[in-house]
């Protein structure tokens, strides 16, 4: 066991190492370049999110596919993953995850485009899109497609399953002494109550959930840095001294700070919103929508959310509390978020609690769709029941278990979940560029394309 432990480490670490972070970071960069900043109408994004295309073709409203999206890209990276790049990059590494999200804007962009112009029709009127539609019916790379579903399945059960689990229970355990087996069974059936009604059951709970959940951990950290106020200038300065210092400022680790901060904000960065994994736009694939620009607008303003807005004041939070409070031992990234939040009596600590709590929930459920989707492209809709019934089991099993290797695993298949992504975002750059002029530059985002009526 031991053995295929640090197998999956290994592996894990060179695939997250710098060729993969050049990688999605170039990929995020070239696409905003190649596209004319699509950054730029981040607010018309953030207006259609919230409007209805009930004339057109989709399983879910646009604010249905984008909140299932946002459920399952807002998790636990959001505030141990950045407190992890904090302890072992240093203060730094947050305007580096920050920046990581900027640009990332255009590789989500560009994934919600693909998945609504190559999404699949069912029989009985379902879409169907993602990476594997996009790899298939737009460059012919079937194979290529099934590897994709196939890293999609195990990372799902790893990190959008157990993990999050784990992470309700062990919190719970922590704080208010609930045992892991009851913790375990509750979630397992709250899970299965929303799974089995399907995409729509999903987007229903994801709808309420997401604004709710964002709302109150936004506002919470917001009350946090006001009464850490007298410390944010100097927490901003020590970011942006840090993220490109030659020497290491506050971090972990001995070296360069300015090559240790970019690796560890970068990778948390890309962690935490996914743009180029190719997940969100699984889910992107079902929105009613009148063209395929108008949804990856709205899909956009996920990792605007994610890391923009939520990782920049999680990570704010933190720094300001280090100034602050020197006794803070920030060597250790779950550690760090605890003590950091535990220093704001009451108001802190519940901030954390209902955090990650729902985060971590929400997370779950957006993520079975996307494993249901690459399920149903290799096997067909009839199999999807087994995999729910695996896919509570999980639940309640990544609630009493210790996942030290199911972490290594699941960040594995992510790595390997954007390499096809990533191909299909590269060689599919004219097709990109043709769609964006027509419909974003041209101001014709009104416009219905044919094929999206109903």
């Amino acid at each position: 066991m031991q053995g295929i432990q640090l197998f999956f480490n290994t592996l894990s670490s060179v695939l997250w190492g710098w060729p993969m972070i050049i990688l999605l970071l170039g990929t995020h960069v070239f696409l905003t370049i190649r596209l004319k900043f699509p950054q730029r109408k981040l607010i018309r994004g953030i207006a259609l999110s919230v409007k209805s295309d009930s004339d057109s073709k989709g399983d879910v409203s646009q604010f249905g596919a984008l909140a299932t999206a946002l459920a399952a890209t807002i998790g636990t990276g959001n505030i141990i993953g950045v407190a992890t790049a904090v302890s072992l990059g240093g203060p730094g590494a947050v305007l580096w995850c920050w920046l990581s999200g900027v640009f990332g804007i255009a590789t989500k962009y560009s994934e919600g485009l693909l998945a609504v112009k190559y999404r699949a029709t069912t029989s009985d009127g379902t879409m169907l899109g993602g990476p594997m539609y996009a790899l298939e019916r737009g460059l012919g790379m079937k194979w290529l497609a099934i590897l994709f579903c196939v890293f999609t399945i195990i990372a799902a059960l790893g990190i959008g399953c157990s993990v999050q689990s784990n992470s309700i229970s062990i919190m719970l355990k922590e704080t208010l002494n609930v045992s892991q087996y009851v913790s375990g069974s509750i979630i397992a059936v709250l899970v299965a109550l929303v799974i089995f009604f399907g995409i729509k059951g999903i987007a229903r709970v994801c709808g309420f959930l997401v604004p709710f959940m964002a709302f109150f951990y936004v506002v919470g950290c917001i009350v946090i840095l006001i009464i850490n106020a007298p410390y944010l200038g100097g927490a901003l300065a020590l970011i942006f001294k840090a993220a490109f210092s030659v020497k290491a400022i506050g971090g972990g680790m001995a070296g360069g700070g300015l090559m240790i901060a970019m690796r560890y904000g970068i990778a948390r960065g890309l962690f935490s919103n996914e743009s180029g994994m190719g997940s969100a736009p699984i889910v992107a694939a079902a929105a009613r929508t009148r063209n395929s620009v108008r949804q990856a607008l709205v899909s956009s303003t996920g990792t605007f959310w994610d890391t923009v807005v939520v990782c920049a004041l999680t990570g704010l939070v933190l720094v300001t509390s280090i100034i602050r409070y020197p006794d803070i031992n920030f060597s250790d990234g779950a550690l760090l978020t605890k003590m950091a939040f535990s220093k704001i009596s009451f108001f802190g600590p519940l901030i954390l609690i209902v955090g990650l709590i729902t985060f971590a929930f929400s997370t779950i459920l957006g993520w079975c769709y996307y494993a249901e989707k690459a399920i149903e492209y290799l096997g067909g809709k009839k199999i999807i029941v087994y995999y729910r019934i695996i896919w509570i089991v999980g639940v309640f099993l990544g609630s009493v278990a210790n996942l030290s290797m199911m972490w290594n695993l699941a960040d594995t298949m992510n790595a390997l979940m954007a390499i096809p992504n990533l191909i299909s975002l590269l060689l599919l750059t004219r097709v990109l560029v043709k769609e964006t002029n027509k419909y974003l530059w041209s101001n014709k985002l009104d416009d219905f394309d044919p094929e999206m009526v109903s």
